[in-house]
């Protein structure tokens, strides 16, 4: 059956056109970077590729792929164990547990990254309370883990990117229906066979996503490795690129990247392409019972809830605020300002721009959802799994190139030297980011218009008023509270950014996230402590949010199932 917003009229209006042209060429702008990262790999100056294939990509693929490992059973293990427990376990501070698993997203993992360089180094507080109990001397005396190892990342990663699976196993746990749960315990299933025969498997699809975005994230990250000395493709590509000078070989390397994002989303969608669940048939839906735990076992459960919480939140978070204490005159100075605003002026406009193309590409999807707009819209939401150093040699080049073209046209015509207007201005980076957390946006936005009735848009054509007229007078006032979530979460994001803000910010340009790198680079960790608490507490307020929302859309959803009662 056709939408009725495609019965209005036998041809599209010419404002539709628009709308349509407009989201056309918003997919161009985003593919235009992995076009560009495809031209350069196959056109470098040199040979190159020979010397990266035979000692380059070897190791940092082999590094690569034994950390999305790690980092995909550790998320994967903690994610579905806690959200197992919250959901269907009766244990003390379970309430509490139920948000607090979901705080680690807001620390970035360059953050926790240096501060367990912090805490478990050979100088940090835990090597040397060892060293004063028990008399030693030197570290050859006694055997502690080495946190700058592909361990320690793995331990990291996974401490911070597991409320992933979580949040989205947790969700899958809480819309299974309960008489299926309750049909299998009438059966004798015990909770061990309730959980690996029944709601594992009807969770499997969920439990993909999870680890798919974790390991996105993982593939996406600099800082950490950079830290711990872990040479994967992410740190091959800026070391080709900027140590060794060869954009070249970093575009090949970050092509060879790409094709392992697509592979990995391909497995994704391949491991879920026949799973299909739907609880819709039970009107009576209702949360799954819990069970109840002896004394022993509601204690483990705490422990267990507690752990992830500790090692990806708490103890970073400790020893973050005791450095930047200690720093807290520096909170008025001229440079931490300026780091400040800085953070904060590229964010808010990336955040903005990605809510405008959001609602151009929902919009515009809306007035025609099928034919090629369609594939373009989801085309231009891939960037969110592109790494960040992918695209900022896609960017580099084509803004480098029309930045020259512009300036010797400025000096030919009008004697005047323009130098690297984009790229010196920071339009690269808010390109780089608009780019990246399109998908973010577009996500709360597309949602937010499935909800509005196409007949509140067919009452608006009756009335005289055009599609663009539809969205600023009758959409945009309903979607307010979408917009401002959508912005915010894209706002958060664009702060936390770490390995395309390194690459594309103008010359002496300092973000929140490159103080905080460089200065952990120099081991300078009281004068990272600072700007990483900053930008800790800023990642807290989406996470709140996304606690709360997810907690009342579930009750919204019970509420919408279940009967009202009797008159």
């Amino acid at each position: 059956m056709k939408s009725p917003l495609l019965l209005r009229t036998p041809t599209h209006s010419l404002v539709d056109r628009f709308w349509q042209a407009a989201a056309l060429f918003i997919a161009a702008l985003v593919l235009l970077p992995l076009a560009a990262i495809v031209w350069i790999a196959f056109t470098p100056s040199g040979a190159v590729w020979g010397h990266l294939l035979t000692t380059v990509l070897p190791g940092a693929l082999r590094t690569t792929l034994l950390l999305m490992l790690g980092v995909g059973l550790v998320t994967g293990l903690t994610g579905v164990a806690t959200a197992w427990l919250v959901t269907m376990c009766n244990f003390p501070g379970r309430r509490i547990l139920d948000w607090a698993l979901l705080v680690p997203l807001a620390v970035p993992t360059y953050i926790v990254a240096f501060a367990y360089v912090e805490v478990l180094d050979y100088t940090g507080p835990v090597q040397s309370l060892v060293r004063d109990l028990f008399g030693y001397q030197t570290s050859r005396e006694y055997w502690f883990p080495e946190i700058r190892s592909l361990g320690g990342a793995i331990f990291v990663m996974g401490a911070v990117l597991y409320p992933y699976v979580y949040l989205t196993t947790r969700a899958s746990f809480l819309i299974q229906s309960a008489s299926t749960l309750d049909v299998s315990r009438t059966l004798g299933a015990s909770p061990y066979g309730l959980f690996f025969r029944v709601a594992l498997p009807l969770a499997r699809p969920a439990i993909a996503i999870g680890i798919s975005l974790a390991l996105m994230e993982c593939l996406n990250d600099i800082g950490a490795v950079t830290f711990f000395g872990v040479k994967t493709l992410t740190f091959s590509v800026y070391d080709t690129w900027l140590n060794r000078s060869s954009l070249g070989g970093a575009a090949q390397l970050a092509l060879a990247m790409l094709f392992m994002v697509l592979l990995l989303l391909w497995l994704e969608r391949f491991g879920r392409r026949k799973q299909r669940f739907d609880s819709r048939g039970d009107a009576k839906h209702r949360p799954p019972t819990r069970f109840d735990l002896n004394p022993w076992q509601a204690k483990l459960a705490l422990v267990l809830c507690l752990v992830p919480v500790f090692a990806g939140f708490v103890v970073p978070g400790v020893l973050l605020a005791d450095r930047a204490s200690r720093r807290l005159s520096f909170v008025l100075t001229d440079g931490f300002l300026t780091t400040v605003w800085n953070s904060f002026s590229l964010a808010a406009v990336a955040a903005l721009l990605t809510v405008v193309i959001s609602i151009c590409l929902a919009y515009a999807l809306r007035l025609s959802p099928n034919g090629p707009l369609k594939g373009a819209v989801r085309l231009a939401s891939i960037g969110y799994a592109i790494p960040g150093t992918v695209l900022a040699i896609g960017i580099l080049i084509p803004m480098a190139n029309f930045d020259n073209l512009l300036d010797a046209r400025m000096e030919a015509w009008f004697g005047l030297n323009t130098g690297l207007l984009l790229l010196g201005s920071g339009t690269g980076l808010v390109y780089a980011y608009v780019v990246r957390f399109l998908a973010v946006s577009y996500g709360q936005v597309e949602g937010g218009f499935g909800r509005i009735t196409p007949h509140l848009d067919m009452a608006a054509r009756t009335l005289g008023r055009n599609s663009g007229q539809t969205l600023t007078q009758v959409h945009l006032p309903m979607l307010k509270p979408v917009l401002l979530s959508a912005a915010l979460l894209s706002f958060v994001d664009c702060m936390k950014e770490l390995p395309a803000t390194i690459l594309l910010r103008p010359f002496n340009f300092e973000t929140l996230a490159t103080t905080v790198f460089e200065a952990a680079s120099r081991e300078a960790f009281e004068e990272a402590a600072l700007p990483s608490l900053a930008i800790v507490l800023v990642g807290l307020i989406p996470v709140i949010y996304l606690a709360r929302t997810s907690a009342s859309s579930f009750r919204t959803r019970l509420s919408k199932r279940q009967p009202g009662p009797a008159v």
